[in-house]
């Protein structure tokens, strides 16, 4: 439940704290007190649109803060899912600050929040209704959720909702697929163009740079045999060939060793590379006369060679990278045609997964229409106790059949069912659809009606009314104060009223005033003891005029009440 709301330069409110209770809570004040700041304090809370407007002038930003009292088990840990932790001593307290500029910042439990987790947490914790969440009412979509929050709907409706999302999931595949299918035809051909190229040259690793090195050493044939028929000569065949002069110079040292035993080392080692150059010298010689021209191997090194250039240009890569190309080509085609084959298979599947769907929308059909007389019977009774004795009220389900086609379109999110509560507000009078023939002061009992019967199956602890006595006359403000006295045996009610039928049956009231002090209009809420609800009610009643009587005839509507809750 809502234990505290604080809020500080917001607009009229300077600074403003409530101690909220348990049962219905009523807030009143003469028009323009700043009733509605208060839910526009709460709404913020709850991530409502912030706006720089909101703050008090002269001030630099406005507060609001809320203060739960979190006493559910299941509702905490639905709540700490939300935040992602721990919620301590069962106490969330919601903080938004909104500056002069229009910036804001939210807070849970002193982390900050985004706001759309405030939306979520307030979603949970408190349910706000208006003059817009009354019209809310007339849209069938929202009579829908009301039916299924009022039976066992639910199981029907997640066993629907899986079987849907199956069928989804393989149709958004096919789609998808199908989408793909002419840009898969173009890529493909492409793709098999270039894999019959790559077929034809055949890469192989390494093969490239060998190819290289062989075109190489055959594109320079007559430059071997002439180096190498030259070398023979300088080395060996030549007047004054390296060997010749090697062996020259060897002779010439040899007989001096005896008088100089060094050069006998050296002859020696002379005479040994003497020996060397002729046997290079040779080498060479044969070397020269076995090297013959292969001019067609050569075409043919160069031809395939140019071949690897051409699409490794052609594929932006290396001529070696051409092999691993191939690889991604052939990987790319298996895929491509993987999907043609995924498309084809997905026939069955598809049709099997609507006719899935079509079988459980038929349970969903049949459990809302069981619920719907319970749900009709449940709200007709209500409608007793709100002076509308003689109103007749029922829910109507009637289903649009999904078809025969399971590739036409995703069945619905809710079903195939369409809600609506019909209305004959007067005797002899045929029921007409409710969003076409209800005024504002049967729409207003029509939803406390329905808030009733649905009292224990809601498990949000906190309702808000604020403008629901809008078109309500003063008999009918007391059937609506009863109603929302017995909502407040499951909820914390909380009611923005005008009328004092309304107030005299709440619990607690607190008073609204706008007052003016050193030229600056603020406003307060101060909470009544049970002679000042006396004096409130009565005021409420006749103006600040009131006389004794009318203070008679206030206490006895609270003596009523409480006779009654």
């Amino acid at each position: 439940m809502l234990r505290e709301l604080s809020v500080q330069n917001l607009a009229l409110i300077e600074d403003a704290r409530i101690d909220l209770r348990e049962g219905y809570c009523a807030w009143t004040g003469e028009t323009g007190a700043g009733k509605s700041l208060l839910l526009t304090a709460l709404g913020l809370v709850l991530g409502g649109k912030a706006s720089s407007d909101l703050v008090r002038q002269g001030k630099d930003e406005a507060r609001a803060a809320a203060v739960f009292e979190i006493a559910d088990p299941t509702l905490r840990g639905e709540l700490e899912t939300i935040l992602g932790g721990p919620i301590d001593e069962d106490t969330l307290i919601l903080t938004r600050r909104v500056s002069s500029q229009g910036r804001s910042t939210s807070h849970a439990n002193g982390l900050p929040v985004a706001v759309a987790t405030l939306k979520a947490l307030g979603d949970r914790l408190i349910d706000i209704h208006g003059q817009h969440e009354t019209r809310a009412l007339l849209d069938p979509n929202r009579q829908r959720a009301l039916l299924d929050a009022f039976g066992e709907v639910e199981p029907s409706l997640q066993s629907y909702r899986e079987a849907r999302e199956t069928h989804a999931a393989l149709l958004t595949r096919r789609h998808r697929l199908l989408r793909d299918s002419r840009e898969r035809e173009r890529e493909r051909a492409l793709l098999v163009f270039e894999r019959d190229e790559l077929t034809a040259l055949d890469p192989q690793a390494g093969e490239s740079e060998e190819l290289a090195r062989e075109a190489n050493r055959l594109a320079n044939a007559e430059a071997v045999r002439s180096a190498a028929s030259e070398g023979f000569e300088l080395l060996y065949e030549s007047d004054r060939s390296a060997q010749g002069l090697l062996e020259k110079v060897a002779r010439k040292l040899g007989p001096l060793a005896d008088s100089v035993p060094e050069f006998a080392e050296v002859s020696a080692d002379l005479t040994r590379l003497a020996d060397e150059a002729r046997e290079v010298a040779y080498a060479l010689r044969r070397f020269g006369q076995e090297w013959e021209d292969d001019p067609g191997r050569l075409e043919e090194a160069e031809t395939r060679l140019a071949d690897y250039r051409r699409l490794a240009t052609r594929f932006h890569c290396q001529p070696d990278d051409l092999v691993t190309r191939r690889l991604e080509i052939e990987s790319r085609l298996g895929a491509i045609d993987a999907d043609q084959t995924d498309l084809e298979a997905l026939d069955a599947p598809l049709a099997s997964a609507w006719e899935e769907g079509r079988r459980r929308a038929a349970v969903l059909t049949t459990s809302r229409k069981k619920t719907a007389k319970a749900f009709g019977k449940a709200v007709q009774s209500h409608l007793k106790g709100l002076s509308l004795d003689q109103a007749r009220i029922s829910v109507e389900v009637e289903s649009d059949p999904l078809g025969d086609d399971p590739s036409a379109f995703s069945a619905p999110e809710e079903g195939v069912d369409r809600v609506e509560i019909v209305f004959a507000p007067n005797p002899g009078e045929a029921p007409r659809a409710l969003r076409k023939i209800a005024s504002g002061g049967e729409m207003s009992r029509v939803m406390l009606a329905v808030k009733t019967a649905l009292a224990k199956a809601d498990r949000v602890p906190t309702l808000v009314f604020d403008e629901v006595d809008t078109g309500v006359g003063g008999r009918l403000g007391a059937a609506l104060g009863r109603k929302l006295a017995e909502l407040a045996r499951h909820h914390q009610v909380i009611c923005v009223t005008h009328l004092p039928q309304m107030a005299s049956y709440a619990s607690h009231q607190w008073i609204i005033r706008k007052r003016t002090d050193r030229g600056r209009t603020r406003t307060t809420i101060t909470p009544l003891e049970e002679t000042e609800r006396v004096d409130e009610i009565a005021a409420m009643l006749r103006g600040d005029s009131a006389a004794e009587g009318t203070r008679q005839e206030a206490l006895s509507m609270l003596m009523e009440a409480r006779s009654i809750y």
